[in-house]
């Protein structure tokens, strides 16, 4: 009998190397943030990337979203755009004599809200309950959305004309809040030419199925008493800094420890070290604190006081 080769099946931190590299065709010289992308997306949270025009928000999505062979849809967000544009409404059918629901747009495994801070605050809310519970109530009638069910919402800085401030109970949903930042020069040689490879091009990597194996995955990923006690630690911190008008709530204790899960599992391990959360900490972090006018007019931001907290803390030793 001749030899038996057995491939053995991908390992999970093969398929995230794999996703980031198909993106990173698109999204020249942004690993890092190509990579936080997805670790939000493994973590069953929500991400929100803030940056100026033109520096690649849409197309990290929208490349995100190719790259994983599952639904997805696009919501432009404008000054008229209404719930239930986002939502679905019930619409009268002649035939049946009857309302039929007809879903919006957030029916989908990836939504991609651009530009969700030109919208009302009145249609940004419409995301509230599908990004908490992953669930949309359209006249008393309660309806699932499809899982895996993942927001990529970008937005513009709030001081450029037609924006509007995202409302802190919403900007709590994001697991993570990231930029992308203008590319570097050799970069940006690369996007000007005209063979580079554009997000229409892409294929798919992986699936669904397998993107929700591995959001399973991440849940079994150990975290020690004492990592648990070190994020409680940086949270309660944040409480009592002089900076801060409003501290972390309980909910930012959970999201980071459920990205933190998702970031050690990238880096094929089964256990979370404190090097983990130090990484996530600004990013998960610090779109969740109201910053004091007195420490805004003294420079700080909220990236600033969150490195402080972080100095401040003695981060546990081993795992």
């Amino acid at each position: 009998m001749g030899n038996v080769t057995t491939q053995r099946p991908p390992s999970f931190a093969g398929i995230f190397d794999s996703i980031v590299d198909n993106v990173s065709t698109v999204l020249r010289g942004k690993r890092s943030v190509i990579e936080l992308a997805l670790v939000g997306l493994l973590a069953d949270g929500h991400l929100l990337i803030e940056d100026v025009p033109g520096v690649g928000k849409t197309s990290l999505a929208k490349a995100l979203a190719t790259s994983v062979d599952c639904s997805w849809q696009r919501i432009q967000f404008t000054p008229d755009l209404l719930p239930s544009d986002v939502v679905g409404a019930s619409i009268w059918s002649r035939e049946r004599e009857r309302f039929d629901f007809q879903p919006g747009p957030i029916f989908a495994n990836i939504v991609l809200a651009d530009e969700i801070n030109r919208a009302s605050p009145k249609t940004q809310s419409a995301l509230l309950e599908a990004m908490e519970e992953r669930q949309v109530t359209s006249d008393g009638t309660t309806r699932m959305l499809p899982r895996p069910f993942f927001v990529i919402a970008t937005q513009n800085p709030v001081e450029h004309e037609g924006t509007y401030q995202l409302p802190e109970s919403q900007l709590d949903r994001f697991i993570m809040r990231v930029d992308i930042g203008y590319p570097d020069r050799r970069s940006e040689v690369e996007i000007l030419d005209r063979d580079s490879v554009s997000e229409a091009r892409l294929e798919p990597v992986t699936d669904a199925e397998q993107i929700l194996r591995m959001i399973e995955a991440t849940e079994k990923v150990r975290m020690v008493d004492s990592v648990r006690g070190y994020i409680v630690d940086l949270a309660h911190a944040s409480r009592r800094h002089p900076g801060l008008e409003l501290g972390l709530s309980p909910r930012a204790s959970v999201q980071l420890a459920r990205a933190v899960r998702a970031l050690a599992a990238t880096r094929g391990r089964d256990y979370v070290t404190p090097d983990d959360v130090k990484e996530l900490a600004v990013p998960v972090l610090a779109h969740r604190v109201m910053i004091r006018h007195e420490a805004v007019t003294r420079g700080f931001g909220a990236a600033d006081i969150i490195g402080e907290i972080l100095g401040s803390i003695a981060a546990p030793s081993g795992r």
